[in-house]
Protein backbone atom coordinates (compact mmCIF):
# COMPACT_ATOMS: atom_id res chain seq x y z
CA UNK A 1 0.00 0.00 0.00
CA UNK A 2 3.01 2.48 0.80
CA UNK A 3 5.46 0.90 -1.47
CA UNK A 4 5.82 3.72 -3.61
CA UNK A 5 5.69 6.03 -1.06
CA UNK A 6 9.87 6.58 -0.23
CA UNK A 7 10.23 7.24 -3.64
CA UNK A 8 7.33 10.03 -3.94
CA UNK A 9 8.72 11.35 -0.48
CA UNK A 10 12.45 11.31 -2.16
CA UNK A 11 11.46 12.88 -5.44
CA UNK A 12 9.37 15.72 -3.13
CA UNK A 13 12.50 16.24 -1.37
CA UNK A 14 14.83 16.73 -4.66
CA UNK A 15 12.16 19.14 -6.23
CA UNK A 16 11.92 21.39 -3.11
CA UNK A 17 15.97 21.43 -2.90
CA UNK A 18 16.45 22.14 -6.38
CA UNK A 19 13.53 24.50 -6.46
CA UNK A 20 15.73 26.69 -3.61
CA UNK A 21 18.54 26.67 -5.71
CA UNK A 22 16.64 27.97 -8.90
CA UNK A 23 15.27 30.72 -7.01
CA UNK A 24 18.08 31.04 -4.46
CA UNK A 25 20.51 34.26 -4.93
CA UNK A 26 24.43 33.52 -4.68
CA UNK A 27 24.75 34.34 -0.82
CA UNK A 28 21.76 31.46 -0.50
CA UNK A 29 23.26 29.49 -2.59
CA UNK A 30 26.51 28.99 -0.67
CA UNK A 31 24.30 28.87 2.78
CA UNK A 32 23.31 25.96 1.49
CA UNK A 33 25.97 24.27 0.64
CA UNK A 34 27.32 25.06 3.92
CA UNK A 35 24.53 23.08 5.19
CA UNK A 36 24.70 20.59 2.94
CA UNK A 37 28.15 20.17 3.74
CA UNK A 38 27.34 20.44 7.58
CA UNK A 39 24.33 17.91 7.31
CA UNK A 40 26.95 15.38 5.40
CA UNK A 41 29.40 15.41 8.61
CA UNK A 42 26.66 15.21 11.12
CA UNK A 43 25.26 12.08 8.77
CA UNK A 44 28.90 10.56 8.86
CA UNK A 45 29.37 11.11 12.68
CA UNK A 46 25.80 8.98 13.77
CA UNK A 47 27.24 6.28 10.93
CA UNK A 48 30.33 6.31 13.04
CA UNK A 49 28.63 6.02 15.86
CA UNK A 50 26.41 3.09 14.38
CA UNK A 51 29.28 1.27 13.22
CA UNK A 52 27.48 2.09 9.98
CA UNK A 53 30.59 1.77 7.41
CA UNK A 54 28.94 2.39 3.92
CA UNK A 55 27.02 5.19 5.25
CA UNK A 56 29.13 7.19 6.51
CA UNK A 57 31.49 6.51 3.33
CA UNK A 58 29.06 7.84 1.54
CA UNK A 59 28.43 11.07 4.09
CA UNK A 60 32.08 11.52 3.95
CA UNK A 61 32.03 11.58 0.49
CA UNK A 62 28.92 13.67 -0.60
CA UNK A 63 30.86 15.87 1.98
CA UNK A 64 34.09 16.50 0.93
CA UNK A 65 32.17 16.93 -3.29
CA UNK A 66 30.21 19.67 -1.75
CA UNK A 67 33.44 21.31 -0.06
CA UNK A 68 35.32 21.17 -3.06
CA UNK A 69 33.25 21.11 -6.18
CA UNK A 70 31.02 23.66 -4.25
CA UNK A 71 32.58 25.55 -1.95
CA UNK A 72 35.81 25.86 -2.99
CA UNK A 73 35.03 26.33 -6.44
CA UNK A 74 32.54 29.68 -5.92
CA UNK A 75 35.79 31.03 -4.79
CA UNK A 76 36.82 33.76 -6.86
CA UNK A 77 40.46 33.47 -6.49
CA UNK A 78 40.87 37.28 -9.57
CA UNK A 79 38.86 39.04 -6.97
CA UNK A 80 38.94 37.18 -3.95
CA UNK A 81 42.77 37.51 -3.52
CA UNK A 82 44.72 36.38 -0.29
CA UNK A 83 41.44 35.77 1.48
CA UNK A 84 40.32 33.16 -1.38
CA UNK A 85 43.63 31.73 -1.05
CA UNK A 86 43.36 31.10 2.48
CA UNK A 87 40.25 30.23 2.32
CA UNK A 88 40.75 27.58 -1.02
CA UNK A 89 43.60 26.00 1.52
CA UNK A 90 41.47 25.65 4.48
CA UNK A 91 38.76 23.76 2.15
CA UNK A 92 41.60 21.57 1.19
CA UNK A 93 42.61 20.85 4.72
CA UNK A 94 38.85 20.26 5.39
CA UNK A 95 38.40 17.67 2.78
CA UNK A 96 41.34 15.94 4.14
CA UNK A 97 40.55 15.83 7.46
CA UNK A 98 37.72 14.30 6.23
CA UNK A 99 39.47 11.28 4.73
CA UNK A 100 41.29 10.81 7.69
CA UNK A 101 37.72 10.56 9.55
CA UNK A 102 37.32 8.52 7.00
CA UNK A 103 40.12 5.98 7.25
CA UNK A 104 40.19 6.35 11.12
CA UNK A 105 36.45 6.28 11.91
CA UNK A 106 37.39 9.90 13.85
CA UNK A 107 34.70 11.59 15.17
CA UNK A 108 37.25 14.82 16.18
CA UNK A 109 38.17 14.98 12.68
CA UNK A 110 34.79 15.38 11.66
CA UNK A 111 34.06 17.70 14.88
CA UNK A 112 36.56 19.66 14.08
CA UNK A 113 35.47 19.60 10.28
CA UNK A 114 32.06 20.22 11.39
CA UNK A 115 33.17 23.53 13.86
CA UNK A 116 34.98 25.04 11.02
CA UNK A 117 32.45 24.98 8.79
CA UNK A 118 29.86 26.21 10.93
CA UNK A 119 32.15 29.36 12.05
CA UNK A 120 32.46 30.08 7.78
CA UNK A 121 28.43 29.55 7.49
CA UNK A 122 28.35 32.24 10.60
CA UNK A 123 30.58 34.01 8.35
CA UNK A 124 28.86 34.06 4.88
CA UNK A 125 25.17 34.74 6.56
CA UNK A 126 26.25 37.75 8.58
CA UNK A 127 27.75 38.85 5.16
CA UNK A 128 24.55 38.37 3.49
CA UNK A 129 22.54 39.87 6.06
CA UNK A 130 24.70 43.14 5.55
CA UNK A 131 24.63 42.61 1.95
CA UNK A 132 20.94 41.95 2.11
CA UNK A 133 19.16 43.28 5.33
CA UNK A 134 15.88 41.60 3.97
CA UNK A 135 16.93 38.10 2.94
CA UNK A 136 18.31 37.40 6.42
Amino acid sequence: MFGGFGNRANAYAKVSVETGVNTADPHKLILMLFDGALLQVRTAGIAIANKDIPTKGTAISKAIEIIINGLKVSLDMNAGGELAERLAALYDYMSDRLLYANLHNSQPALDEVSGLLATLREAWAEIRSQVQPSAA
